[in-house]
């Protein structure tokens, strides 16, 4: 059975999240070796053992989602069910370039780490005595609405950051803005207003530093032409070239996440069998939200985050 990958992103880590892939596959060990001779640290015990509190930054969460996500593909494709598709929801991007052949496994590890550490210090530049900068999620207003308030309202560093589903948008900014906006969105309708775990204003104009200084992370690595398809948060819609990756990696830090888009792509292409393949089920609950509000029938996204799971799909 083949599906569409969905790889999730910040937000979804947990401590403990992977320790069954890691025990159950020989390949997942040798995979987290060789993340741990990128970072230059045991990452297993940072996956495993890290408190919530040191998977929150930045600089930790993309390297434990990123090894997680690829691990939960090692077991997929070793109980026969191979990607067809991948698409990456904001750093779930990097495993989806992986599985589809753009991006080599001895450089993602590295890429990651620079990508972590480059946005972790840009965001602590943009703290204040009011907090650190950051993403909470509207909820109950559609990202038209909220693109409209956030134009018209007097509130500076606070922009959208990810279209999440057609009633839930991310915004991203300084924590005094995001303070004022919400309370501004909430007069305007929007149901409640939730600060996400994550340590930064990500896919906003606010990390254009980050951006620039990616730029020349990525400058020598070999981005390959997809081998199947994988979509870009930047555009909602497939990637063409390894060149476009490239583009669309740096672009993705300071422009909105494109996620209703990419869905309605993925859906347009025909692979109606998607899996969440990482850890949580933040990108179930998105799909979901999706094909109710615009399919005549909602497409279910299957759970690939544990080896249970994965043996679920394989007897299907």
């Amino acid at each position: 059975m083949s599906f569409c990958f969905l790889f999730p992103g910040q937000g979804a880590q947990y401590p403990g999240m992977g320790r069954d892939f890691y025990e159950h596959s020989t390949a997942v060990r040798e995979l987290f070796q060789r993340a741990s001779d990128a970072a230059g640290r045991d990452v297993s015990r940072l996956v495993f053992d890290g408190t919530e509190d040191e998977l929150k930054q930045t600089d930790n969460t993309q390297i434990a989602i990123t090894v997680t996500s690829l691990a939960a593909a090692i077991v997929m494709r070793e109980h026969g069910l191979s990607p067809a598709a991948c698409a990456g929801f904001s750093l779930g991007e990097y495993a989806a370039l992986v599985e589809s052949g753009v991006l080599a496994l001895e450089d993602v590890f590295s890429v990651v780490l620079a990508r972590g550490q480059i946005m972790e210090e840009v965001s602590r530049e943009l703290d204040t005595a009011d907090g650190p900068a950051g993403m909470s999620a509207v909820m109950g207003l559609s990202f038209e609405k909220v693109s409209e308030v956030l134009s018209s309202a007097a509130v500076e560093d606070v922009y959208p950051g990810i279209w999440n589903s057609p009633a839930q948008t991310v915004i991203s900014g300084t924590a005094n803005a995001l303070t004022s906006i919400e309370a501004i969105l909430k007069e305007a309708g929007a149901k409640r207003c939730i600060r996400l775990k994550v340590s930064g204003p990500f896919h906003s104009p606010l990390m254009s530093k980050a951006g620039a200084r990616f730029a020349e992370v990525l400058a020598d690595k070999t981005f390959h032409d997809p081998t199947l398809p994988v979509y870009s948060n930047v555009t909602g819609d497939k990637v063409g070239t390894g060149a476009e990756a490239r583009t669309y990696c740096v672009q993705q830090l300071v422009s909105t996440v494109q996620w209703v888009p990419e869905q309605r792509a993925v859906v347009r292409d025909g692979f109606h069998s998607v899996a969440e393949v990482g850890p949580g089920t933040v990108l179930s609950g998105l799909w979901k939200n999706y094909t109710k509000s615009e399919l005549e029938s909602e497409l279910p996204c299957r759970a690939a985050g544990s080896v249970e799971d994965i043996r679920a799909l394989a007897q299907e």
